[in-house]
């Protein structure tokens, strides 16, 4: 693994001249298409760096972009491949340990997830902090690899209250700032009414099926983390209709320009030094 980690990262680093990439997003559903609010530095495809797993599903293009924010490098990692896709987990977060070694100390996670929480209506975006592992797998699981981070990394705060402060900020002017616990099911099925039940009771706002793996590997790389849902549908059991992606992809679409401009400042304000 440490070995395709810096295969990886020396590619990476003849496209951005060794330059010091400051910050990372990681785009969701309804962030499709964010990369091109910016001129690009660079711009590759997944397949084209080593390692780097493609994506299958809609609205995950595959693409790794690198811009300018605040005069500091970004680095856009346009959609993710999953765990339901049936990858080996550790293969799933090999970029955020290859941008930890490019010396991005600040992550940005977006999704889309169902909602569980009484307040919660789909278009919302809710800031994540805290989550629930309900997969029995861990992206840590095996030998450790000492150089990212402890053997027993901490996991009291993984998504930092300082950029949860900063997003409460940025979204004043924009829409009703809601936080949340997220709940990591495999998928690909979605959730039962029993297993939404379940998720609830044991304090979960969100379910879904990705975000968490990256989260916990970045948290053991010493990063700071910020992460987002997109509320696409009301999980089942607390919606009267049975769920579809379509329907998921329609409300990612038509929530886009909300998500995607209060991120634009959100961006901003983590890219400005503390």
């Amino acid at each position: 693994m440490k070995n395709k980690i810096l295969e990886a990262k020396s590619h990476i680093e003849k496209i951005i001249h060794s330059n010091k990439v400051e910050s990372l997003i990681v785009l969701g559903s309804g962030m499709s298409g964010f990369e091109d609010n910016y001129d690009h530095i660079a711009q590759i495809n997944y397949s084209e760096v080593p390692h780097f797993l493609k994506p299958s599903i809609e609205g995950h293009s595959g693409k790794l972009s690198f811009v300018k924010i605040n005069n500091q490098i970004t680095g856009i990692l346009s959609g993710r491949a999953h765990y339901y896709e049936g990858y080996p987990i550790h293969e799933l977060v090999l970029p955020i340990r290859v941008f930890s070694l490019l010396g991005v100390k600040k992550i940005v996670l977006t999704n889309a997830a169902g909602g569980i929480a009484d307040n919660y209506v789909p278009g919302d975006i809710v800031a994540i902090n805290d989550h629930i592992n309900l997969t029995g797998n861990n992206p840590l699981i095996g030998k450790n690899l000492e150089e990212f981070g402890p053997r027993f990394p901490d996991m009291s705060e993984v998504y930092s209250k300082y950029f949860l402060n900063i997003a409460k900020k940025v979204s004043e002017n924009t829409f009703e700032f809601k936080t949340g616990v997220y709940a990591w099911f495999t998928g690909p099925s979605y959730e039962t009414p029993a297993e939404v039940q379940f998720a609830k009771n044991i304090g979960a706002d969100l379910v879904g099926m990705s975000t968490v793996p990256e989260a916990i590997v970045a948290k053991h790389c010493g990063m700071e983390v910020a992460a987002f849902s997109l509320v696409t549908n009301l999980a089942a059991g607390i919606s009267k209709n049975p769920l579809d992606h379509n329907e998921v992809i329609e409300i990612a679409n038509n929530s886009k320009l909300k998500l995607q401009s209060f991120m634009k400042e959100f961006l901003i304000a983590i890219n400005t030094d503390k």
